[in-house]
């Protein structure tokens, strides 16, 4: 009896828990098809389904334009970070070199910088760079925050694969890149993918250095920067709100449903490596 009372009590929380989390989705996705929503007279279920909108949001709202930008963006900082955060990890795990572990001990500590005191020393460099309001200058910042988290993380995964097996793949002819193609990378994989998450949603959220950098530039904003031209004054128009907020989730979703599988395993050996 006390065991069915205590399932009941976690069924119960459970359901509160999920209600709690799910409604503020709900709402959003509802919203972005009222009619009513654009003046404030959205309900929890739509009287006036419409689509008018996602139409305002993609033409006059330029939201088409953001998006391409984001993925531009996220596409780079995903792809470059990636490639250079495991050849840096395979350099740091497998050679042995001056200042090793004072490169992992700087690599730890830019992390613990909060990014609010990065943004005026950032801004510097990327003005006398020459990269202000360029998508370029965004995806330079944006590696500098993902590359440290991402080495760290793919040092430990390659430390765990055993040096036999590299050995093996020595003596069975196999080039260094053939190697690292076949042995090497196939078990770093889900940590690889974990990391690329990381990178992914820095750069599809990030708003203050995005909007710092690309202030003066409105056909390169990204999506969360370009949100922000639907709150007004005095009003804000929140079924546009909605609707964009809608659209800039999708991909997301979109992303950790591929790469879910491997994202679990990744994070679990991750925190046992690690």
């Amino acid at each position: 009896m006390r065991r069915r009372k205590g399932n009941v009590t976690k069924g119960v929380l459970i359901a509160l828990l999920l209600v709690f989390t799910l409604f503020p989705a709900y709402w959003m996705v509802a919203s972005s098809f009222d009619a009513q929503a654009s003046s404030g007279g959205q309900s929890l279920l739509p009287k006036e389904f419409t689509l008018d909108n996602y139409r305002f949001v993609l033409s006059e709202g330029g939201f088409g334009t953001f998006l391409r930008n984001s993925v531009i963006v996220a596409f780079f900082t995903v792809v470059v970070s990636g490639t250079v955060a495991l050849l840096a990890s395979v350099a740091v795990a497998r050679f042995k070199f001056k200042f090793r572990t004072t490169i992992l001990i700087l690599i730890l500590t830019v992390q613990m910088v909060p990014l609010e005191a990065l943004v005026i020393p950032l801004f510097v460099q990327v003005r006398d760079l020459q990269m202000l309001n360029t998508l370029l200058g965004l995806v330079v910042v944006y590696l500098a925050f993902s590359l440290p988290f991402a080495i760290w993380m793919l040092r430990g995964f390659v430390a765990a694969v055993p040096v036999e097996l590299e050995e093996a793949a020595y003596l069975d002819g196999a080039s260094w890149w053939r190697m690292f193609r076949s042995v090497l990378l196939p078990l770093v994989a889900p940590g690889l993918v974990a990391t690329s998450v990381f990178s992914f949603i820095v750069a599809w959220n990030e708003f203050i250095f995005a909007m710092t950098l690309l202030g003066g530039a409105t056909e390169n904003y990204t999506v969360a920067i370009g949100l922000k031209q639907f709150f007004g004054v005095n009003s804000n128009d929140w079924g546009s709100v909605m609707a964009a907020s809608t659209i800039i989730t999708i991909p997301v979703m979109i992303f950790f449903i591929i790469v879910q599988r491997k994202l679990s395993g990744g994070l679990v050996a991750g925190a046992v490596k690690g």
